[in-house]
């Protein structure tokens, strides 16, 4: 796969739609940027923590993104020229996906049934579930854009299971991640950006999709405007789990 396929594809599935919905509010913050369609269709993305400081800010004010047709952010998933704006076409489409809010949650680790003594390769530290996934006796290695490059295709390339943020859709590094991968027998793309459209993963590696949909909007709207990250919105939201079907 080439760099930033997958972002393309999920423009793709989401273009048409986008043309017929148009924006009602943005909201900009330090850790997430969220995107509100009319009807209250909310998506939110995070913000690439290692681009905070080094680009020009874009405009807070959500009223220039208003009654704009939801294609104009939708576009900047793959035309953007900076993270911030990236992470505005990400939300878009997450809006225009708009997973229901399920009445249950599933449990995302779960999910990935892990075994003793299997090895699991985490793309991106997700300090809350490390201490379950080392309860159930894997050997866990932790991989971040610092690692070293023997390191990195070491873990991937042996894991059995993967478990990738979804901020390498912001960054371009999911495809290369997919690639060095070996035969792990599961791999889950998650966190609270991560697209619930499991057609565009088909043909990947990519096995589940751990994402999250709003179950409270404008309290969610809140915690982004004044900064807050996961731990704060979590309340408001509602992680939802899926399997990437294959032909």
């Amino acid at each position: 796969m080439q760099r930033n396929e997958i972002v393309g594809r999920l423009h793709r599935r989401l273009l048409d739609e986008s043309r017929r919905r148009f924006v009602e509010d943005v909201r900009i913050g330090a850790s997430y940027v969220a995107v509100v369609l009319e009807g209250g269709r909310a998506g939110l993305a995070a913000r690439l923590k290692e681009a905070v400081g080094t680009e020009i800010e874009p405009r807070h004010d959500p009223g220039c993104y208003a009654r704009r047709g939801a294609d104009a952010l939708l576009d900047r998933l793959v035309q953007g020229a900076g993270a911030v704006d990236r992470a505005l076409g990400l939300a878009a489409a997450n809006a225009l996906i708009h997973p229901a809010v399920p009445g249950e949650e599933s449990d995302t680790i779960s999910l990935m049934g892990l075994r003793p003594g299997e090895r699991v390769a985490m793309v991106g530290l997700f300090r809350p579930i490390v201490a379950r996934i080392e309860a159930a006796g894997v050997r866990l290695t932790v991989i971040e854009l610092d690692t070293a490059e023997a390191e990195r295709r070491a873990a991937l390339g042996d894991c059995d299971v993967a478990i990738v943020t979804a901020t390498t859709l912001l960054n371009g590094t999911l495809e290369g991640i997919l690639s060095e991968l070996g035969r792990p027998r599961h791999v889950a793309l998650i966190g609270p950006s991560t697209p619930l459209c499991g057609e565009i993963f088909r043909d990947t590696p990519v096995t589940h999709l751990g994402g999250a949909a709003i179950a409270d909007g404008p309290a969610a709207l809140q915690v982004i405007a004044r900064g807050g990250g996961t731990p704060e919105m979590r309340p408001y939201l509602r992680f939802v789990n899926i399997m990437v079907p294959r032909s």
